[in-house]
């Protein structure tokens, strides 16, 4: 079943929109969204390796474009919209979590989380709640997305159909890995 899905994202990724849909997730994603754009990079990348690093900068671009937004709801929005937040989208503990955080140093704080596999979107939306430097937060953003996407890209351009050969050789193995990966970073975010 999971072979299925793996070939049918191979196929959806060669999709004339697809393009549109890694911005629009990227994009989402940095603000409020919950599903991050790493696996519809990923799966757009495995289909066509050599439009990985384009790819990677849509994905950039958008996800810091994303983080603006996010900001924005932090700054102008957040006493109309925290509940719903605090529900759906994050714990009220991980936001003070966040906000004792940029107490230390917003620059790391929003440099580490655009890196990780941290839910950005906490700290994009509190950037703007307790007002941290909107520049910080766009170069902080900018370098920590570029650095993880551009990552996730070359491996896919250099590495090119050796990759692809290599995940359909080791797909049950990788999916296992993957799946720890998921559950620890849900364990990891529960934490937070």
């Amino acid at each position: 079943m999971l072979k299925a899905l793996y070939y049918n994202l191979l196929e959806w990724a060669l999709h004339k929109y697809s393009i549109y849909v890694l911005a629009v997730v990227s994009f989402l994603e940095a603000s409020f969204f919950p599903i991050p754009p790493d696996p519809v990079l990923l799966t757009m990348c495995l289909s066509r390796p050599r439009k990985s690093l384009w790819y990677a900068f849509i994905c950039s671009v958008f996800s810091v474009l994303g983080a603006i937004l996010g900001y924005y709801i932090g700054l102008f929005l957040w006493s109309s919209v925290h509940g719903f937040f605090f529900e759906y989208i994050f714990s009220e503990a991980s936001f003070n979590y966040v906000g004792e955080l940029y107490n230390q140093n917003s620059f790391i704080a929003v440099l580490t989380a655009a890196f990780t596999p941290i839910p950005f979107k906490v700290f994009t939306i509190a950037g703007g709640v307790f007002k941290i430097s909107l520049y910080d937060l766009i170069l902080a953003s900018a370098i920590g997305r570029s650095a993880r996407f551009f990552i996730e890209g070359s491996l896919f351009y250099f590495l090119g159909p050796n990759i692809k050969v290599f995940i359909e050789k080791y797909f049950n193995l990788l999916t296992i890995i993957i799946t720890i990966m998921i559950i620890a970073a849900v364990l990891f975010y529960n934490i937070l």
